[in-house]
Parts: C-alpha cells; sequence; structure tokens
C-alpha cells in the first residue's frame, strides 16, 4: 500500500492513498490551521471504525442477520505528553435490524477484535481498546 500527503498551505494537506480518493487533512484554529480538514489523529479513529464496521458488517451477513443501519462509533483519549498517543478507545457499534441475534453481533465484533481488523490490532500496542455493541429494532 501506498500513500501520499500533499501539502496545501499553512497547516493543510490533501492525502491521496492508492484507491485515488482526496482526503483533507488539517487542524484547527486553536493548533494554527484553518480547521479546512480531518486531523491525523481524527483520521486514527475514522480508520478503527471503518475497519471494524466492514469486519462486523461482513461477518453479520455471513450469519444472515438482517441489519437495516450500522454505525460505529469511536472514542480516543489521549495521554497529555508528546507524541500524545491514545491510552483509551471505546468502540461502540449500533446495529439495527430485524431481530437480530445478540450472540452473532457479540460473536463478529469478537472476530473483529481478536483476529480481523489490522488497525485495531495496530492501535492496541499504544491503547486500551473497549468495545460494546447496541442493537436497535427497526
Amino acid at each position: 500500500m501506498d500513500a501520499k500527503v500533499t501539502w496545501k498551505k499553512d497547516m493543510s494537506f490533501t492525502g491521496v492513498a492508492g484507491s485515488g480518493f482526496d482526503i483533507p487533512i488539517g487542524t484547527s484554529v486553536e493548533h494554527g490551521g484553518a480547521g479546512d480538514g480531518t486531523s491525523p489523529m481524527e483520521l486514527l479513529l475514522v480508520a478503527l471504525g471503518g475497519c471494524t464496521g466492514m469486519d462486523v458488517v461482513s461477518i453479520l451477513e455471513k450469519k444472515r442477520q438482517v441489519v437495516t443501519g450500522f454505525e460505529v462509533r469511536v472514542h480516543g483519549d489521549r495521554v497529555d505528553e508528546h507524541p500524545k498517543v491514545y491510552k483509551a478507545i471505546t468502540v461502540e457499534y449500533v446495529v439495527t435490524g430485524h431481530s437480530v441475534d445478540p450472540e452473532a453481533v457479540r460473536r463478529a465484533v469478537e472476530l473483529s477484535e481478536t483476529k480481523y481488523c489490522s488497525v485495531m490490532a495496530t492501535l492496541r500496542h499504544t491503547a486500551e481498546i473497549t468495545t460494546k455493541f447496541t442493537i436497535i429494532e427497526g
């Protein structure tokens, strides 16, 4: 895999991975940016949510669960000292569907956590990762 990050101006960049999609990267005004892009540390949380979300949805489909909506909510807490790595991350899966089996969701989350999600495996070296799920009928 390859990626390229190109400086636009000030603290504004554009990231492009091999898939070819532009990702605006920046920082907030209080950190010297223009607030015109997602911060690199936020992108890590988005990457985690996307990685584990793809796993869980795929596993639930294989388990023939009727999922009508799905969200992964990710919250990270960082240490105060530089390089300010994540020390704790909470991942909440919100599954909406018809008669979704809680055991199927639990197992899908467990497989993502322990076997499939490479982003989670990477972040686990610095952060304690906690997962939980909610099922909504609908």
